[in-house]
């Protein structure tokens, strides 16, 4: 296994930030942390990294513990941390050859890891870090946090405030990244972005929800997701379906409402009860749930 983690707790004061949280990663994968801002994803992540120590729990990278193995592990692994943390001061070229300096190696040693990323920036190597775009200062940390070659590859949020076709070229990336034999760790607040990992964990409020393959992700068993879609008040409607019986729950998904019923409920007595309240031009049909819809399934299940 790449990394185990074993029981990892941490507080902040009060704040508890991770709880009993276990789970592990074999060679070669690449592992999604998918959950909202604030759910514990940098915490665990700089535990894994060496950055933090837990209050309580094991964290294994490499076979290598991280609280007595922390410089051996440090050499063998890449971070991408959530904020830009290059020198803003230093041009690309020199915050390359700076990290390459670092780990002991030189970029024309693993440049092949790195070409189809630095190709993209090379054009600008003479450009201060701190005057990229986004989506170029996420591909400069990508390239910095890889120059050495790592065996495992941990990114904070790497895609967060970037625009979509960034989003996009970077998770083909971390696909060919994978292909090089390094295991890759990603923690995103995207749900999106969990369709295109090996295997996600689900996390909110420090506690880990669910570990499986995205495709594998499935709602509790006995119950059917319904998507509502009407005219008027939308909260206004969400809160009468809140009301309703056969509602287990229902969440706000763009201009559309996601409902949780019992599989047992009958389509054409919802539409019947809507209707005699008044709901116009009302939408509902039955659908399959996606990786948020089981998320929030799972949110409301755990509380």
């Amino acid at each position: 296994m790449a990394i185990i983690i074993e029981n990892i707790a941490k507080s902040f004061g009060e704040i508890k930030a991770l709880e009993q949280v276990s789970f592990s990663i074999p060679d070669g994968e690449i592992f999604g942390l998918i959950g909202p801002d604030g759910a514990g994803k940098t915490t665990l992540f700089r535990i894994i990294v060496t950055l933090l120590l837990p209050d309580h729990g094991t964290a294994t990278v490499l076979g290598l513990d991280t609280r007595k193995d922390f410089r051996e592990i440090r050499k063998r692994m890449g971070y991408m941390a959530g904020r830009f943390s290059l020198y803003h001061d230093l041009t690309v070229k020199e915050n390359m050859q700076f990290y390459a300096t670092v780990f002991g190696t030189t970029i024309e040693k693993n440049y092949d890891l790195i070409r189809d990323i630095y190709s993209h920036i090379q054009p600008f190597e003479n450009r201060l870090a701190g005057r990229l775009s986004g989506g170029m200062k996420q591909k400069l940390a990508l390239s910095c946090a890889l120059i050495h070659r790592p065996e495992v590859l941990v990114l904070d949020e790497p895609t967060t405030g970037v625009d979509a076709v960034s989003r996009s070229e970077f998770w083909e990336m971390l696909k060919k990244i994978r292909a090089e034999g390094i295991t890759v760790v990603v923690s995103t607040p995207y749900m999106d972005e969990a369709a295109m990992c090996d295997r996600v964990g689900l996390i909110q409020q420090g506690k880990l929800l669910s570990v499986n393959d995205p495709a594998s992700l499935e709602m509790e068993q006995g119950t059917t997701l319904w998507n509502f879609k009407s005219g008027g008040n939308i909260y206004e409607h969400l809160k009468l379906i809140r009301g309703v019986s056969e509602s287990i729950s229902a969440w706000l998904f763009g201009d559309e409402i996601h409902v949780v019923t019992s599989d047992k409920a009958d389509e054409v007595k919802l539409s019947d009860f809507y209707k005699n309240r008044n709901v116009p031009d009302l939408r509902l049909r039955k659908m399959k749930p996606g990786v948020e819809d089981y998320f929030m399934q799972l949110m409301s299940v755990k509380k």
